[in-house]
């Protein structure tokens, strides 16, 4: 059975999420993309792709808020950030 070029893209998306360099980001972003990135449309969908080109230290820090992000990054991590929030507030 051959999966779609969509189903091939969400599923090596989530690979990348689930093995960075740093274990934190693995936490961070394995989690969403397992739940979140089957919503995403497709312009989000490009932008999580770019964000997950970034160095796992500064994504460490624009994700905890910690260092400002490039504008270009926002609004994917105002997503990110979202979606760990209610996690963490709710424990789902």
């Amino acid at each position: 059975m051959q999966i779609s070029p969509e189903e091939a893209r969400l599923k090596r998306l989530k690979m990348r999420s689930w093995r960075r360099g740093m274990k934190e980001m693995d936490l961070i972003l394995g989690p969403f993309a397992d739940t979140d990135l089957a919503r995403l449309d497709a312009d989000e969908l490009d932008a999580y792709e770019r964000l997950l080109d970034e160095n796992d230290q500064e994504l460490y820090l624009w994700v905890t808020g910690a260092l400002e992000a490039p504008a270009q990054h926002a609004p994917m991590l105002q997503t990110i950030r979202s979606v760990v929030e209610n996690r963490l507030r709710y424990g789902a």
